[in-house]
């Protein structure tokens, strides 16, 4: 199929080597930050937050945190241009969502006599996957998902190879970058950069997916 979302997605696979020499330009940055804050999210609940590792000293904190386990992903820390730290609130409530339904207030998208409608409807889709003590964790990791499947595209978009890597160490993660992260947690990241050539043994297989027939009903 010879649609541009097609290529773009043919063309998209995990990198296992990076070149260290090569860097994401910032106007790509740009765009890519940009694509990321748009990311969708169930209620338009946005329990995340985005921690961008470019500097030298911000990839070695990361480089750290493998310390303990999953070390087949430290390179990456270093070699790869940037890496993003993807993040969500564990104990996301009401008040995080009302600055939400505020941004949409004063963005003209919700009229302002529906605030306490969308405050107090919506947050109902928060309650069904609260527990008892509050935690919602599994919920709003769930819609960072969403943001890093968002991401990969733009990523194939712009041309620029990614690693997305559940293989962290969440508890060094949020002991090495407490004041980045406050009360959120980071359970994965997402190397970006460029492949190394002739190093990179993913580059160029075929993609290895399931049937349509197997994946898709149609009804």
């Amino acid at each position: 199929m010879s649609h541009q979302i097609i290529q773009d997605l043919n063309s998209r696979y995990t990198a296992k080597k990076y070149d260290a020499s090569k860097r994401i330009s910032a106007e790509d940055m740009s765009v890519l930050k940009e694509a990321i804050r748009l990311s969708a999210s169930s209620i338009n609940s946005q329990p995340w937050k985005f921690i961008v590792l470019e500097t030298d000293a911000a990839k070695k904190r990361f480089h750290d945190t493998f310390a303990n386990m999953h070390q087949f992903n430290q390179p990456h820390a270093t070699e790869a241009s940037h890496v993003i730290l993807f993040a969500h609130k564990p104990y996301y409530t009401k008040d995080d969502y009302r600055k939400v339904v505020d941004a949409e207030v004063s963005s003209g998208h919700l009229p302002a006599d529906m605030y306490d409608n969308m405050l107090n409807g919506a947050f109902g889709f928060v309650d069904l996957n609260t527990d008892e003590n509050g935690f919602n964790g599994s919920w709003t990791k769930a819609q960072t998902y969403i943001a890093i499947g968002n991401t990969l595209h733009v990523l194939a978009r712009l041309g620029i190879d990614s690693t997305p890597m559940e293989g962290v160490d969440p508890d060094l993660i949020g002991e090495i970058f407490k004041e980045e992260l406050g009360d959120y947690v980071c359970q994965f990241a997402l190397a970006i950069g460029y492949h190394k050539d002739g190093e990179d043994y993913n580059k160029g297989l075929p993609k290895a997916r399931l049937a349509e027939a197997d994946v898709i009903t149609v009804l």
